[in-house]
């Protein structure tokens, strides 16, 4: 039913996505060293973060400066600033991992907000559609969009230095004191329907607008050890007198992608640790050959000036330790590792299609030797012990939508290539949620290629299982679940006997609020509940496979429809009719009004000049809730997502309505 289909949350963007991040685990200046701090500073950093998305290869930003504000006053810290050619980060690849841009010490005390600014010139946006998008995507598969069809809404400045400063508030402060290492998380969530918005009028050409000014927070990261990273790349200056690490500049991809890829240098320097406990596997890509080394004083002499990928995981004390390094002296060679989301699962050929970042797919042959490792940063032994073996694994347990890094066996072969290992970065399944119980729950996915398609039960972890921290820093245990849009709504248990502290049970709480649809009957028929898990593997819950250790409640998008009944009882939030074409009756859209959980209102214009500008009313605001009153009569044409509620209604998370020249 296309209605209810998660993969079209933002007017076609919407899969899996859950939080573009910008999310700080590794933070750098442009001379900015991931040296450990000095004694009188702590350590921050900086990293970019994201969540997946079905319809785009490519959302390609460029992060000029991120800086901290102290609390009472002073002048702002400066964490990072990008080179003279700021790389641009594709936010697609990383699916709940971190891009590290770089270290910085910072000096104690307590800062209260970030200021990020990005730039925004045109072509300092990158859109490029993925290889299978969502049916109905109105682009087809690979394509780039034209600069001149992106508008970055709310640039500043003069023409070629046009940039867009987002003021991040903090919901409690970061405290960096002596000697201390710190993770900065600024999620910019790719799925909020404000972030990327289609307007197609009926002549003319689409614009695609991307508003960086709503969809980017900060999440509360408080333990840095927990924290995946995207492999970064580097070119190695030195290494260390003693040889236990390696000092490498950050280097990244070229945008627009380039065959064979070119490297663009970054600003920060990074220091790399062996890993003394249990060795760290260090591939020269070149000789084809494998060792595990504890320092680096076998590769002394050859490891300079040599490009490498490293996986990484932090320690408490801020420290890097390579799991894995692989080297080369080309860059290409490194790089064309494939990484991305799993595109495609064939279990009858045992090939998987691995999203590239060019728009297209790369095959994957599994063969009985390769390999599954599912990262969890903070267990070292999950680097280097796998969790299954071969064909049949692979057949049983992977999915389209996991984001993977690929080591090949010989990247000089033809392809399909054979994979070595699989690390599985991302283990996310989403879709259609059914038969809720006590102890697990049921997705239904569908997707254009219909041999992706599953259906899956996953249990809930045990109540005992650590999983993460509230805002507060207060330790979670068991299963939690949230509204994509309110995650400070979090349902969760800090007493590991799955209550909340309200004394009900979560995972009652999750069955009640999945257990409606809303109805509009003629073709469009009933919106079930939609969401996304992260899914761990090995919980004592399920010891030989995938339970769900958090579940998001995804804001479904409706058709494009008119307002049937105007909204009325605006001060306690109220309700307004929704008719869409197709459907054969109206749905009750309830909205909220309340501080902190109010539905996001956004109004889109586009002028006869071409000019897209989306603006947010605050509905806690007493003009703009006026404002958005006498706009939501019978007849506006309006765009709503939201969550199917038990009793058939609809809870809206965002609401746009438009003005000016309307969309097709």
């Amino acid at each position: 039913m296309k209605a209810c289909k998660f993969p079209r949350l933002v007017l076609g963007l919407f899969a899996l996505a859950l939080l573009l991040s910008l999310v700080g685990c590794g933070g750098g200046g442009s001379s900015s060293s991931s040296t450990p701090p000095a004694a009188q500073t702590g350590n921050v950093s900086v990293v970019l973060s994201d969540d997946s998305t079905d319809d785009w290869s490519v959302v390609g930003v460029k992060v000029l400066k991120v800086e901290l504000v102290p609390q009472g006053g002073g002048s702002n810290v400066t964490i990072y600033t990008a080179p003279a050619t700021p790389p641009v980060i594709n936010l697609v690849q990383l699916d709940q991992i971190g891009e590290l841009l770089g270290q910085a010490g910072v000096d104690p005390g307590t800062y209260v907000s970030a200021k990020l600014t990005l730039s925004a010139n045109p072509g300092d946006v990158n859109l490029t559609v993925s290889g299978d998008p969502s049916a109905g995507f109105p682009l087809a598969a690979s394509t780039a969009v034209p600069a001149g069809q992106i508008q970055i809404v709310g640039g500043q400045g003069s023409s070629g230095s046009l940039t867009v400063p987002l003021n991040i508030n903090f919901s409690s402060p970061l405290v960096v004191t002596q000697g201390s290492s710190n993770a900065l998380d600024l999620e910019f969530d790719l799925s909020h329907p404000a972030f990327i918005v289609q307007h197609t009028p009926v002549t003319g050409n689409t614009i695609w607008a991307v508003n960086f000014n709503g969809p980017v927070r900060r999440h509360v990261f408080a333990d840095i050890r927990k924290l995946i990273l995207r492999d970064p790349y580097g070119l190695v200056n030195t290494v260390s007198n003693d040889n236990t690490y390696f000092t490498m500049t950050r280097v990244h991809p070229t945008y627009p992608i380039v065959s064979p890829e070119t490297a663009v240098t970054g600003s920060a320097q990074i220091n790399i640790y062996a890993d003394s406990a249990n060795g760290t596997l260090f591939y020269d890509v070149d000789a084809k050959t494998k060792t595990t080394v504890t320092d680096f004083s076998s590769v002394v002499s050859t490891l300079p000036n040599k490009y490498v990928r490293v996986v990484a995981r932090y320690q408490q004390n801020g420290k890097l330790v390579a799991a894995r390094v692989y080297a080369s002296s080309t860059f290409n060679k490194v790089w064309i590792s494939p990484e991305g989301h799993v595109l495609h699962v064939n279990k009858l050929t045992d090939i998987m299609r691995v999203a590239t970042e060019d728009g297209s797919s790369m095959p994957i042959q599994i063969d009985d030797n390769t390999q599954f490792f599912f990262r969890v940063p903070e267990k070292a032994q999950s680097d280097s012990t796998p969790i299954g073996t071969g064909t049949a694994w692979f057949e049983a347990n992977v999915v389209r939508g996991f984001k993977v890094h690929v080591a090949v066996r010989d990247v000089t072969a033809a392809q399909p290539w054979v994979a070595d290992s699989v690390d599985i970065e991302d283990a996310r399944f989403s879709g259609k949620i059914s038969a809720a119980t006590g102890t697990d729950f049921t997705y239904t996915r569908a997707f254009p290629t219909v041999g992706d398609d599953y259906t899956v039960t996953l249990d809930y972890i045990s109540n005992t299982t650590a999983n993460g921290t509230d805002d507060s820093g207060n330790a979670i245990t068991g299963y939690k679940w949230w509204y994509l849009l309110f995650p400070t709504k979090m349902d969760y248990s800090t007493t590991g006997d799955g209550r909340n502290a309200n004394g009900t049970s979560v995972i009652n709480d999750f069955v009640s609020a999945t257990s409606g649809s809303a109805n509009f009957g003629g073709t469009v028929g009933a919106v079930p509940a939609w969401g996304m898990s992260n899914a761990f593997w090995g919980d004592p819950s399920d010891t030989t496979g995938w339970s769900a250790n958090w579940t998001i409640l995804a804001p479904v998008s409706l058709p494009r429809g008119t307002v049937s009944s105007a909204w009325t009882n605006i001060t306690n939030g109220g309700s307004f009719g929704l008719s869409v074409p197709g459907g054969a009756q109206s749905v009750t859209v309830d909205l909220s009004t309340v501080s902190g959980s109010a539905t996001l209102v956004y109004q889109v214009d586009r002028s006869s000049a071409g000019v897209v500008t989306v603006t947010g009313k605050d509905l806690t605001n007493a003009t703009d809730l006026q404002t958005v009153q006498q706009a939501l009569v019978v007849g506006t044409d309006v765009k709503v997502f939201g969550v199917p509620a038990p009793d058939g209604t609809v809870k809206a998370y965002v609401v746009f309505y438009y003005t000016g020249t309307l969309p097709m």
